[in-house]
């Protein structure tokens, strides 16, 4: 038997061993339960891969990206066999590896029960302990389409091999290669006990999904196409470890908690009915007063720094989108045209940038007059699918806080630092600390202009981002069809990233448009146009930090910043009094005079999360003082009704949480 030489990859270090013709990738990793699949030349192999001489092999650990999804995929075979195993009916559709989890898609006469999930969870249970081996067999597609004839989905899939896509998760069955099927073998017998069309790679048995959970079901259309049928959809989820299982569970019952579509209900914040539509979110008072506040600051901040306050309306005639372009890269994405003026396509403003382009253009500009700032809380219109619309982050409706920068070449490095900046410590004024930033490079499918306006765009923000210090995440081929873009992307107070505010370097609208500045020599240049939302929009970033503070909101974006409760009837006035007093200072405070016993008062002002509740009984009127009761149930006594407004107002300016 002749040697074969390979080469085990491990972070830096490369480990050179001979080993006998027949080792497979498993052989390689004995003994180490946390390698789950090997990486070879690029591609993921199962343990079962035969190595070959001259090979470079690097292990895959199930903590990592990959080995988490390779753990997910397989569970989510395990499923899929216990679903057909108690419903032998269902038929397959597509089962990835998604964030935190998985899910598999069924074709079932009704919706799957609560209740048939704990069957199906138990079942998996059985199935993993039976420690089944997941063993990778190529077809060809004449046999892959006789084996699984029984299998309609499965069949259309097999006719997109070389073209499956990733948004449908497609590509996890079949790939541009060859077609191959993963049999589940019993261990003992070698006998098959089910099998799935699946590129893979998989685990080497069921033994190694250390925990999992179904989490829910739901209705999803059959490749996320309204035309296709309508199928069932169970998720769940698995970890390496249960006790990083439990982690996730707790994680995500906080994250329940903080939900800001329940919040928003409990709040009285805001609503979504069903008489408007799907995405189109209406502000009650106390939310309104959460928006405008945040609004008001915004527009503060923008004036210091020198923007210009800009206004446009929310529908206009297509020709102006099919000169930006948007009409060829994103008319799936906006809504259907209004027929007005003998034929002529009216469309609701799904951008704000072409309106903001006439502007400029409205009459001559002077370098003299750059960089031109304009800014604008604009409302746009997305037409969402109904899948993806979630409560204020992903809506149909919405306000972006939109500025676009006009400027010179030679301005273009300093105005994208200080725009990067200013975007930075505004969010830092709201609370967000925990960022990171995510450079979007060209997607070569989907791009206007040229190579060398793309490179040097791209480099320019490359520079720009570095300066902050901030770790730098790439992202291939997530630009707009326009230009590059940084994105900042934030952590909330448990630790999920949120994208918020994007800046996208554009010289490409700026030739569609035409734009033109006098230079110093009486030249005629153009512009370099700068995209920025620093929001990203009004009511995401109202979600955001909905959820960040878990509705108790620092007591400067807090709807009510104090409530007045009296401990008995003969004290109202009293806090009546302290109340007007407070608002003359710009505060927005109520008093409770309700016929309520005071202990009820005090948890209703904390189910509302209210910062402070202002206290008052006989001892405090004696000496012109009252009490300050805090969300956490600590309290302050005897503080002097000055001192007292004094502190509510130092809070509020220096917006630091209580």
């Amino acid at each position: 038997m002749s040697d074969v030489r390979v080469i085990i990859h491990r972070d830096s270090e490369r480990e050179e061993r001979v080993v006998t013709t027949g080792t497979t990738a498993a052989d390689l990793f004995a003994g180490e339960r946390t390698i789950v699949a090997a990486r070879i030349a690029g591609e993921l192999k199962d343990l079962a891969y035969v190595v070959a001489d001259g090979e470079e092999i690097e292990p895959v650990e199930i903590s990592s990206k990959d080995g988490l999804d390779i753990l997910r995929h397989s569970t989510a075979h395990v499923m899929a066999q216990a679903v057909q195993e108690l419903f032998p009916e269902a038929k397959l559709g597509i089962g990835p590896p998604v964030k935190d989890g998985f899910y598999y898609d069924f074709d079932v006469e009704k919706p799957f029960h609560p209740d048939d999930l704990k069957a199906i969870e138990k079942r998996m249970q059985e199935i993993q302990k039976r420690g089944q081996k997941f063993s990778r067999r190529v077809v060809t597609d004449e046999a892959a389409r006789e084996e699984l004839a029984d299998e309609p989905y499965k069949l259309e899939l097999i006719g997109l091999k070389g073209s499956a896509s990733h948004d449908d998760g497609a590509d996890v069955e079949v790939g541009a290669g060859e077609l191959t099927i993963y049999d589940n073998l019993d261990p003992k017998t070698g006998e098959l006990c089910w099998r799935d069309l699946c590129r893979g790679p998989h685990l080497p048995t069921t033994r190694f999904i250390p925990a999992f959970k179904l989490m829910r079901n739901a209705a999803a259309y059959w490749r996320g196409s309204e035309k296709n049928p309508m199928l069932q959809r169970i998720y769940g989820t698995a970890w390496p470890s249960k006790d990083e299982l439990k982690a996730h569970l707790e994680f995500l019952a906080e994250a329940e908690k903080r939900d800001h579509r329940k919040l928003g209900s409990e709040l009285d914040l805001f609503s979504i009915p069903d008489e408007i539509g799907s995405g189109l979110a209406v502000f009650h008072p106390r939310g309104g007063v959460i928006r405008r506040v945040m609004e008001d600051y915004s527009r503060k901040r923008h004036e210091e720094e020198g923007y210009e306050f800009v206004y446009t309306p929310h529908a206009t005639k297509g020709a102006l989108f099919e000169k930006s372009g948007h009409l060829d890269w994103y008319a799936d994405g906006m809504y259907p045209p209004m027929q007005l003026d003998a034929g002529t396509d009216y469309y609701l403003k799904p951008m704000n940038c072409p309106m903001h382009n006439l502007i400029f253009d409205a009459r001559g500009r002077s370098y003299r007059e750059l960089p031109l700032r304009l800014f604008e809380f604009g409302t746009v219109y997305r037409y969402e699918k109904s899948g993806v619309v979630h409560g204020l982050t992903r809506a149909r409706g919405f306000t972006q806080d939109d500025a676009h920068i006009y400027c010179t070449r030679e301005q273009m490095a300093e105005e994208l630092d200080t725009t990067l900046t200013f975007v930075l410590d505004l969010l830092r004024d709201y609370g967000l600390n925990d960022f990171y930033l995510e450079l979007s490079t060209k997607d070569p499918e989907k791009f206007v202009g040229s190579d060398e306006t793309w490179e040097e765009a791209t480099e320019t923000l490359r520079k720009v981002a570095e300066k902050q210090g901030l770790e730098l995440v790439a992202d291939p081929g997530g630009a707009a069809f326009y230009g590059p873009k940084i994105s900042v992307q934030t952590r909330d107070a448990i630790g999920r990233t949120w994208q918020m505010s994007t800046i996208q370097l554009d010289f490409n609208l700026p030739e569609r448009f035409d734009l033109e500045y006098t230079a110093a020599d009486g030249t005629k240049q153009r512009p370099v146009m700068i995209h920025r939302a620093l929001f990203g929009s009004i009511e995401r970033f109202f979600a955001v930090l909905l959820e960040h503070y878990a509705g108790a909101f620092p007591a400067w974006l807090a709807p009510v910043q104090a409530v007045g409760i009296p401990i008995g009837d003969a004290h109202v006035e009293y806090l009546q009094e302290f109340a007007a007093e407070a608002k003359k200072k710009g505060l927005r405070i109520e008093v409770d005079a309700s016929s309520d016993r005071m202990q009820k008062k005090i948890r209703n002002a904390q189910k509302s999360k209210v910062p402070f509740m202002v206290i008052a009984g006989d001892e405090d009127v004696a000496n012109g003082a009252v009490s300050f009761r805090y969300r956490d149930g600590s309290q302050e006594n005897g503080i002097p009704v000055d001192q007292a407004i004094a502190k509510l107002v130092d809070v509020v300016e220096r917006r630091v949480q209580v």
